[in-house]
């Protein structure tokens, strides 16, 4: 493979469960954004956006992708805002391809896990409903194109795996 394949996505779609387990049965690289920021700093990311904001922890993200540029390919998991940020889109368009984890807002609701997800810890469903109405029109701008997590975990594994290979060839 010869360019990255960044997986975007509201948080709780499904992107790092199924970039993760692609990825190890491919043995290709993986990344996970968040996880990564989460190791670097000693502190999960609820942590970074009290002590540092959200401005800060977008700016490590953005460092982080400047720095895979030179990096193999693999697959990297983003974390839900990373798409936000125009430069971060353009990084990400430049060097793979972007693949839009989409997952039924119902679905994405009975998996948040409000400690892990910052922005959605404390929200209701309609702040999140309203995160979602927001950022899926960003998503869907600079995606290269859209898998459908809403059937099950083994069908969006399948889906997710069919998508690298092509992308391979």
């Amino acid at each position: 493979m010869d360019r990255h394949i960044f997986l975007v996505g509201m948080p709780g779609s499904g992107k790092s469960a199924l970039g993760r387990r692609v990825a190890m049965k491919l043995q290709m690289p993986y990344l996970d954004t968040d996880a990564y920021l989460t190791e670097r700093t000693g502190m999960n990311t609820a942590q970074i956006f009290e002590i540092y904001g959200e401005k800060a922890f977008r700016d490590g993200e953005t460092l982080l992708l400047q720095q895979l540029i030179n990096a193999s390919p693999g697959m990297i998991s983003t974390g839900g805002g990373v798409s936000l940020r125009e430069e971060n889109r353009r990084i990400m368009k430049d060097h793979g391809y972007i693949v839009l984890i989409d997952r039924p807002i119902d679905d994405i609701m009975m998996d948040i896990r409000a400690e892990k997800r910052p922005l959605l810890a404390q929200k209701g469903r309609e702040e999140i409903q309203r995160i979602y109405n927001d950022r899926m029109p960003i998503y869907r701008s600079i995606a290269d194109v859209v898998l459908d997590n809403g059937n099950g975990f083994h069908n969006g594994l399948r889906g997710l795996e069919e998508l690298v290979l092509k992308f391979s060839r």
